[in-house]
């Protein structure tokens, strides 16, 4: 069990729970925010010395009838409650391998053939693996970048037009973070994650402050809104298709309602960034009458 960042989570998931969210009455002066160790303990069933040494790392791995009223207690989503058992669990040895940067042809055949919204294949660390036309239109110009810069939480929190392209900029960081607490909690010791956050946390106050709250997040689905010049404002609903296999790719698409003014926008956009059509082999690129 991965004692020192379990204690850390249980102590930053209890500070965000008040008493009355599960029924208890506030006692008087409290000097620390949500609930303290001995009502946490309660509401598990377990004593406080036994809840107080589980938070400093000095007992083992506690059962799964445990970990599930912590999760009852401390009011964790479905998400939470996968980082808990993650960090709770027993460290496996596996080979160091980096998180794949390559996406299978499959896959890269499917987000080719999406041409009426952004789609992307990204990894647990948030690097992208491929991406179509509009992608690279509406969230970031992946081709002028190098494969190492092709990582939406660099370029979230490291590139200044970011927040102008992604209108929900706050939200949209606050996830990234959460998604990358999960990978952590799955595998803590993955290679390049540990550099990733490094770098995050030296030159961004912000990631470091959602780094230190312990939120996690699941990929899943909901909406966004982006900002193009050559469009304007649009929203997009976005799928997340999570890809079986160790390497725990993802397959993010971005479509509009259809008939909303959103769905004209990306229309436009997509025809803005349509490659010229190729001419058949063989035949010669028509000329104008009289050329």
């Amino acid at each position: 069990m991965s004692d020192h960042e379990f204690g850390k989570y249980l102590r930053a998931r209890r500070a965000l729970v008040s008493p009355d969210a599960v029924g208890l009455a506030p006692a008087g002066h409290r000097r620390v925010p949500g609930l303290r160790r001995d009502e946490v303990a309660r509401l598990v069933g377990v004593s406080t010395d036994y809840y107080t040494r589980l938070e400093q790392g000095r007992v083992g791995r506690p059962s799964d009838s445990v970990l599930d009223a912590l999760g009852r207690a401390l009011r964790l989503g479905q998400a939470e409650r996968t980082h808990l058992y993650n960090l709770a669990a027993s460290p496996r040895r596996r080979p160091a391998s980096r998180p794949r940067r390559t996406a299978r042809a499959e896959l890269v055949r499917v987000v080719d053939s999406i041409l009426t919204g952004p789609a992307v294949i990204m990894n647990e660390h948030s690097d992208v693996l491929h991406w179509n036309a509009l992608a690279a239109a509406v969230l970031a110009d992946f081709p002028a970048l190098s494969p190492a810069r092709r990582n939406m939480a660099r370029l979230l929190f490291l590139d200044p037009a970011a927040a102008a392209r992604h209108l929900d900029w706050e939200t949209s960081v606050r996830d990234t973070v959460g998604i990358l607490r999960l990978s952590a909690g799955r595998d803590p010791h993955a290679p390049g994650l540990a550099e990733l956050v490094g770098e995050l946390s030296l030159h961004s106050e912000m990631f470091r402050e959602l780094w230190a709250s312990h939120h996690v997040h699941e990929k899943t689905h909901g909406r966004k809104r982006f900002h193009h010049p050559a469009v304007g404002d649009f929203e997009l609903d976005y799928e997340t298709l999570h890809v079986p296999g160790p390497e725990h790719q993802m397959l993010v698409v971005h479509t509009p309602v259809p008939g909303s003014a959103s769905a004209q926008a990306i229309s436009l956009l997509a025809s803005l960034v349509a490659p010229p059509p190729s001419t058949p082999a063989g035949h010669p690129a028509p000329t104008e009458p009289g050329r």
